[in-house]
């Protein structure tokens, strides 16, 4: 029943977008449709949370006077973080939208007054500018005002017309609803809605990698997008009481991450996610972590500033990332978040694997000083949206258990073709936790290779040097081909036999 509403509710969501954006890119209309989801979200929860304070008053909430709003107010805010008037509740709106009423300065002082009532509170940081994207005035909406109103109140009536509850699970429903369509508009819009996006199969294995051991009370992801990896994590430990924590350079994906949290039932006081550069201007520095997680921007820019080898997370390495290929810069970083007995699991280009000069220098006094590298899992190509690249999945942890070895995986030739980009199938998931749960070596996809075996390498992490998965061709059996040629060719034979003959017959010349 909960799969069919889940399934049944992402269908209809989808429809909405496709239907009323016209001719809006899917990138624009993202923020708009999100947004306005989220704003029922937030009306829905807590109409139903002052519904149940009044139940045995008798009273529904549309129905207090101002004495008893602002007492709610007061309750409303202390344990949700924020609140919402009876006569901006989202279904008010969609009932005057119905009615063909102008709503859209009401709405835009509504969604401004929600914001608002955040401002003394705990959860000023959590709710401020989150609707900072929904320019209703905006012309991709429409040429006039009349035209942008019709659009968003049939927005709203659709959405009010969904179901979204359904008893005891309407969290997971909505939250889970919400987070297919940020999919959905990231394999829709390519690279630039993809930076934000991670498919949901490499989140699973990221997030299953940095469970297994147990004990995982926190997680953080420097470059959290909109906090799908986050959010797969805690659904790994079966728990949203973690200490959420990320930071995203985007503003709009930033206002996504903190949506995507409150729609998955994280507590305002659960998450602390920041908007600004992660590697220019780090936000959680003061904190370790049990569970770190990334699928940082591949061989991105960043400044690479001399001064940053003073820098607590580059000091002890002595180089810099390139310029031009910050990859290892945000593996730095992210082994500095780090607990000791913490697991860290980053996706990054296979060109880290290789690459000299400064990156060969960090690579190699990461194994051979720090002994932190713990697994590489090389990925199928073409997996993530917009890019084609082969990636892989490297693993990191302070203290290791197994701290004589590095296990390599090979999985790029494990995964199902698909017409835009290709899939990883449950049963390769499992494969590749199953081989790091292991950490045996098995013929074709996984070996353990020691310590001396790397240096020797000159601490090249290429995979095929690690994992031989050359197949080779069976031997041709020319006794087999000769004997088949000569019984073509006594065919042919025949033929020209029966063509000469039936020529005769029509007493004409054969062609040969």
């Amino acid at each position: 029943m909960v799969q069919q509403h889940q399934q049944e509710l992402q269908k209809q969501l989808w429809n909405i977008a496709n239907t009323l954006r016209g001719n809006m890119s899917a990138d624009d209309f993202r923020d708009y449709i999100l947004g306005l989801i989220f704003y029922k979200y937030l009306s829905d929860k807590l109409n139903r949370y002052c519904d149940e304070l009044l139940a045995e008053d008798g009273i529904k909430f549309v129905e207090s006077d101002d004495e008893l709003i602002e007492e709610l107010r007061e309750e409303c805010i202390e344990n949700l973080g924020y609140f919402i008037t009876p006569d901006e509740l989202f279904s008010s709106l969609a009932k005057r939208g119905e009615k063909q009423e102008f709503i859209l300065d009401s709405l835009s002082r509504t969604l401004n007054d929600i914001e608002q009532s955040t401002t003394a509170a705990d959860s000023a940081d959590d709710f401020n500018g989150l609707f900072e994207e929904l320019d209703l005035n905006s012309s991709k909406l429409g040429k006039n005002p009349d035209a942008r109103n019709k659009l968003i109140a049939q927005v709203l009536v659709h959405l009010e017309n969904i179901d979204f509850h359904l008893e005891n699970t309407e969290i997971d429903l909505l939250g889970d609803a919400y987070e297919y369509l940020i999919g959905q508009f990231a394999s829709g819009a390519g690279k630039k809605a993809g930076e934000f996006y991670t498919p949901q199969q490499v989140s699973k294995i990221l997030a299953k990698l940095v469970s297994l051991d147990g004990n995982v009370k926190s997680v953080y992801d420097p470059t959290c997008g909109s906090g799908s990896l986050l959010l797969r994590v805690a659904r790994e430990v079966n728990s949203h009481n973690l200490d959420f924590c990320g930071q995203e350079q985007n503003p709009s994906t930033f206002n996504l991450a903190r949506m995507n949290m409150l729609m998955h039932g994280v507590r305002y006081d659960k998450f602390d996610i920041k908007n600004d550069d992660t590697l220019e201007h780090p936000m959680h520095m003061d904190k370790r972590f049990d569970a770190v997680v990334a699928n940082p921007p591949f061989s991105a820019n960043w400044s690479a500033n001399d001064l940053y080898l003073n820098d607590d997370r580059f000091a002890d390495y002595g180089k810099l990332a390139p310029k031009s290929k910050a990859d290892f810069a945000f593996v730095l970083h992210m082994i500095h978040q780090l607990n000791e007995t913490g697991t860290l699991a980053v996706v990054v280009p296979h060109g880290i694997l290789f690459r000299g000069a400064a990156e060969g220098h960090i690579r190699k006094h990461l194994i051979e000083n720090k002994n932190y590298l713990d697994t590489v899992i090389g990925l199928p190509a073409g997996i993530f949206f917009g890019t084609s690249i082969p990636t892989c999945i490297l693993v990191f942890k302070k203290e290791r258990k197994h701290s004589d070895n590095v296990l390599f995986i090979d999985s790029s030739n494990h995964f199902e073709k698909g017409k835009a980009q290709n899939f990883l199938r449950e049963e390769d998931v499992e494969r590749i936790v199953e081989a790091y749960s292991k950490r045996e070596s098995v013929e074709k996809f996984a070996h353990v290779a020691e310590l001396s075996e790397i240096a020797e390498n000159d601490y090249n992490l290429n995979i095929p040097r690690y994992v031989d998965t050359f197949e080779e061709e069976e031997p041709v059996d020319l006794d087999a081909v000769a004997q088949d040629l000569a019984s073509l060719e006594t065919k042919m034979h025949s033929v020209d036999a029966d063509i000469t003959d039936f020529c005769s017959q029509l007493n004409i010349k054969a062609p040969f």
